[in-house]
């Protein structure tokens, strides 16, 4: 298995660090030639419209876009998401467009406010998950296909799509490895098998 990690801005590194943990091999995506063979692609947080201009640069929209529809999985967290959705209700163009969200960008305030909460996740256990919001944003809504897996003070913060999973918060900042293994063995495998 092999995963790229879009690498223009953001915590790529600290999601590479967590997927190398669970004995996946990673390689960042500068550029197209990076997503050849890939099992699936990370998003990572960062600054929402710096990493969707920096990709329409490096010619990254386009290719990643149509693996996407052809079933190549992506997890996308904080700006990641923004990144994602068809819909940014501040006005700013969507980037990929390939999740059926609205998205609010800063809902949850500026760099100081930024906090960890435990929140519940049923998909990855009964264990709430240590998350931590950096000027996170929030779905507003969600199309008729989108799974809604967690919310946070009534908030939705994390969503599934079918090979498409994205949360508000950073989990690659924290010691748990959940969100990564569930997006792996339950979005990514389940792929591969049915490459096959």
């Amino acid at each position: 298995m092999k995963i790229g990690v879009v690498a223009v801005q953001g915590a790529f590194r600290e999601h590479q660090r967590m997927l190398n943990q669970l004995g996946v091999d990673t390689i960042e995506i500068k550029r197209s030639q990076h997503l050849e063979n890939l099992n699936g692609i990370v998003l990572p947080g960062g600054e929402s419209t710096s990493i969707g201009k920096l990709m329409r640069e490096y010619g990254l929209i386009e290719p990643i876009r149509e693996m996407v529809q052809q079933g190549t999985p992506i997890f996308g967290t904080c700006a990641g998401m923004i990144v994602m959705a068809k819909t940014i209700s501040s006005g700013e163009q969507p980037h990929l467009a390939v999740m059926d969200v609205t998205v609010s960008r800063n809902s949850f305030g500026r760099q100081k406010d930024s906090f960890e909460a435990d929140l519940d996740m049923d998909v990855i256990g009964s264990t709430p998950f240590p998350a931590v919001f950096i000027r996170a944003p929030h779905i507003e809504s969600v199309g008729e296909n989108v799974r809604v897996l967690s919310r946070y003070q009534g908030r939705i913060v994390a969503v599934q799509e079918k090979h498409c999973l994205a949360i508000s918060f950073h989990p690659e900042l924290t010691d748990d490895s959940r969100i990564h293994q569930y997006f792996l063995e339950k979005i990514v495998q389940p792929s591969l098998q049915t490459v096959r």
